[in-house]
Formats: structure tokens, C-alpha cells, sequence
């Protein structure tokens, strides 16, 4: 009997935000509406009965692993957790053959990983979907549900302006993908030295991409600001140069006064509450963090159910 190519031209993959469309997108967030909705009401949904998630772990996360396992299980599914030290992906093994093993045996893979190459390679020779959790370059998954939090809050997205103040890191490279595909302006703000990677943000129309060296202008009459830790995994040596070039873009209250009075604020979390972010701003009215964060688990739930099973 003939071997199935692992290269079956159905499988989706999302490794980017990018890799589904604006309309797919918006079917994903639909979705997470639903699910989300029948999970506070206790209300049954488990479309991914007999199904087996592997996550893979380069990179350790309190949020991630969480967010994905409870929603594994709460779709009927099973989850398997490898670690950095049971996987060795890439170490023990090539990459190319850990993949063609681990998809012979799951229905789904998440990593979260350091570089995108990794998990692009990883992709490449999976029998089934794959997922990003995070890269050094990306968090889809993050971005998605960010922007289900801001329906949830706001309603539609497309022309709105949001403000990102602090690094150019995986957070606001999705992001900007997040503009392009769904329409709306990103405000985007950090020291002279962290600026975007043009290799990484690609050309990006000024419609979508506006770049300030002024945090506070960059907040000026935006709907919603967002900020990530000054020092991302793996930049732990960088720490004590990066919170003297930031010392200006600690997003306070008076930072906030800049937006539109009702405008949000996000924080993918964990945060430091007065370095990159006062507590007055987190934990404040405006502050929507921990809806952000529980949406993970809903829009990643509706997120596998699509790649999985497709529209339904």
C-alpha cells in the first residue's frame, strides 16, 4: 500500500496571522464567541472528541500551556506536554524527522519556540496542523485573542487606532500584520534603538503602520494601548540597558490621558508593574487584561477546531 505524503496540500498551518485570511479570521473570532458563550454557561462542546494535541515547549509559559491544555480537554480532546528536556527537537533528532514522527501520532501541534525557522521547518514536514505559540518574531495566537477582547469591549476594529508603546518584538510585528489584514492603524512607539526590523514588518503602508518617537503623540486619540515587558525571553543580559532606554515608556496615567477616554488597555502578561506599566493603569478601569488573558483559551479553541475540522 502506498505511504500518505506528509505534504498533504490541506493541511493549514497557523505560524503567522497572515497564514489565514481577513474572512477566515473573522470566522475564527466568531466562533471563539460561540465557544466562549456555551463555556460560561456549562454548556457541552466538544467537537475534537478522540483528538491528541502536542505541545511543544522550547520555551517555558504559564499562560500558554494552560490556555491550551484546559481548552484540549475541554473540546473532548487529549493533550501530551513536551517539554524542552522530552522533546530535544532539533538536538537529539533533526527537526525534519521529530515532525514526521509526532504527526504520525497527534491530530494537532502547538510549539513555542525562538526562531520562526524552527517552527517553519517543523511545518514543513508535519502531517497535521501546526500552531505557533510564539516565536522570537511572532504570537499570532496572542494577537487573536487581543482582538476578540476589543470586539468583546468595542465592537469592530476596522479603522480604529491603536497605540503600541515599547519594544518592536513578536507582540507588535503581529500586530502589524493584524493591521493589514483587518484594516485599522497601529501607533507604534519605542526608544531610537529598538526600532522594527524592516526585514522582519516587510513595506508597510503608512494606512497601517505609523511609526513615533514621541510615546505620549503615539497615544494621542487612539482606541486602545498595548505593551509588552521590556525584556522578552532569552534578552534576560539586555535588562538593565533596556529599562534605562525605556525609562520614558512606562505607559502611566498620564500616557493613558492622551487616548480617547474610552480607550482600553492591554497587556499580554506576565507584567512588571512599574516598570512597563503602572499599577494604576492595570489595574484601573480602562485595564481589560484579564478578559485578554482568559481569551486565549476560547480563541485558541476555536482556532483548532477550525484547522482541525474546517468551517463547520
Amino acid at each position: 500500500m502506498e505511504e500518505h505524503s506528509c505534504k498533504n496540500v490541506n493541511i493549514r498551518h497557523f505560524l503567522q496571522l497572515k497564514d489565514l485570511t481577513k474572512e477566515e479570521i473573522l470566522y475564527v473570532l466568531k466562533r471563539a464567541s460561540l465557544i466562549k458563550s456555551k463555556f460560561k454557561n456549562y454548556e457541552t462542546h466538544m467537537p475534537l472528541h478522540d483528538r491528541t494535541l502536542a505541545m511543544i515547549f522550547e520555551k517555558a509559559s504559564t499562560r500558554t500551556r494552560v490556555s491550551f491544555e484546559a481548552g484540549m480537554y475541554q473540546m473532548g480532546g487529549s493533550v501530551i506536554n513536551l517539554t524542552n528536556n522530552d522533546s530535544q527537537l532539533g538536538r537529539s533528532e533533526p527537526i525534519e524527522d521529530t515532525a514526521k514522527v509526532i504527526s504520525r501520532m497527534v491530530d494537532i501541534v502547538m510549539i513555542r519556540t525562538f526562531d520562526q525557522i524552527r517552527i517553519e521547518k517543523f511545518a514543513k514536514h508535519s502531517r497535521v496542523p501546526v500552531i505557533n505559540g510564539l516565536t522570537n518574531e511572532f504570537h499570532p495566537c496572542q494577537i487573536l485573542a487581543d482582538i476578540f477582547t476589543f470586539l468583546e469591549h468595542r465592537d469592530s476594529i476596522v479603522g480604529k487606532k491603536i497605540a503600541w508603546i515599547g519594544d518592536a518584538n513578536n507582540m507588535s510585528y503581529t500586530w502589524v500584520q493584524a493591521a493589514e489584514i483587518l484594516g485599522f492603524t497601529l501607533h507604534f512607539s519605542s526608544p531610537a534603538d529598538y526600532k522594527m526590523d524592516s526585514s522582519i514588518v516587510g513595506n508597510v503602508s503608512s494606512s497601517y503602520l505609523k511609526q513615533f518617537n514621541d510615546p505620549r503623540e503615539a497615544c494621542r486619540d487612539v482606541d486602545l494601548v498595548t505593551t509588552d515587558v521590556w525584556t522578552s525571553m532569552g534578552y534576560e543580559s539586555e535588562n538593565v540597558k533596556r529599562s534605562k532606554a525605556f525609562a520614558d515608556w512606562i505607559v502611566d496615567d498620564s500616557m493613558m490621558s492622551m487616548a480617547n477616554s474610552d480607550a482600553l488597555f492591554m497587556h499580554c502578561l506576565p507584567a512588571h508593574r512599574g516598570e512597563e506599566v503602572t499599577a494604576s493603569v492595570i489595574d484601573g478601569p480602562q485595564s481589560v487584561v484579564w478578559d485578554e488573558a482568559e481569551n486565549r483559551m476560547h480563541v485558541q479553541k476555536a482556532l483548532m477546531e477550525f484547522l482541525i475540522l474546517g468551517k463547520l
